[in-house]
């Protein structure tokens, strides 16, 4: 089984990030597998859309966020063997050339360690504030992921979309992965799951504990992907899975290690990343999370 955590990145941690490399280099230490960040280019005051999509509220640890690259990039080179993960950047948000060249970036600086995770959000007003359509994001995901195919493996590159203009321009620099990091795909609507049958090279689900563990949702969403992928003439057993837990408030190591073994048996995911924002207000504390954590899974 492997484990994963947060970087500091979020809400009071946000203020911290001066200790991310040497939060990643301890995490590292300590056994961590991968090390990840989220993404939040802001919280609206007065939201059309509720955080994940629903009512229309967004918890106070989305307030502050620190730039996801930069944070990964810190833990990148300070570090050796762990993973490097985005869950989930909202791609449709950037510009392709410059997040080709910012993930290419952390991939070469990491040795090829990046693991790339995309989805489309859920916040109107983030998508008002770049001057995109809302209603098209899941549009431009489709082709930013076409437009990254190809900026990750030609030079010269060009692509031309309904949504996505690149003119012919030079792109010799390439990642450290070859053809190019392997994508993963968030989300939890049969369009993003078809989506991620039939072009992801993972997927990243998400349960919250001990509030919201669904194995049978997340073996129905799982059935989705497979037909999906079979449909499109791939393997689905190619797709990997990585399992974002959110953890409430108050929930005890022994309580979340329990979770996390228990799921792991009744999906075959081996691969969790526990998010630490809602369990640790400073790098610290979220290190010793990390540390208490790590001996009670790996006993499992």
């Amino acid at each position: 089984m492997k484990i994963g955590f947060t970087l500091p990145h979020l809400h009071t941690q946000a203020h911290q990030i001066d200790k991310a490399a040497y939060f990643a280099r301890e995490a590292e230490n300590a056994g961590a597998d991968s090390l990840w960040v989220g993404d939040r280019n802001f919280a609206a005051v007065n939201p059309k859309v509720g955080a994940g999509g629903f009512g229309n509220t967004i918890p106070v640890e989305y307030n502050t966020p620190a730039d996801p690259f930069v944070v990964l990039g810190v833990a990148a080179a300070v570090t050796e063997r762990v993973k490097l993960g985005t869950h989930v950047l909202i791609a449709p948000l950037y510009p392709p050339v410059q997040l080709a060249r910012s993930l290419t970036s952390i991939d070469l600086v990491s040795g090829g360690r990046l693991i790339p995770g995309f989805g489309i959000g859920w916040s109107p007003e983030e998508y008002e504030a770049t001057g995109l359509d809302f209603a098209t994001r899941g549009a431009r995901l489709n082709e930013l992921l076409d437009a990254l195919e190809i900026l990750w493996t030609q030079d010269p590159a060009e692509y031309h979309g309904r949504l996505i203009d690149l003119p012919l321009h030079h792109s010799p620099l390439k990642p450290a992965q070859r053809p190019r990091p392997p994508i993963y795909l968030g989300g939890s609507a049969e369009t993003a799951l078809r989506r991620i049958g039939r072009r992801g090279d993972g997927w990243l689900p998400l349960c919250i504990v001990p509030t919201f563990v669904s194995v049978e949702m997340m073996r129905a969403q799982r059935a989705v992907i497979d037909e999906a992928a079979r449909e499109a003439g791939r393997d689905p057993a190619a797709i990997d899975t990585i399992l974002r837990v959110n953890v409430d408030r108050g929930v005890p190591a022994g309580q979340i290690a329990d979770a996390v073994k228990s799921i792991g048996e009744q999906t075959g995911v081996d691969h969790f990343l526990i998010e630490l924002t809602y369990l640790a207000d400073t790098a610290e504390a979220a290190l010793d999370v990390v540390h208490d954590l790590m001996p009670r899974i790996e006993r499992g």
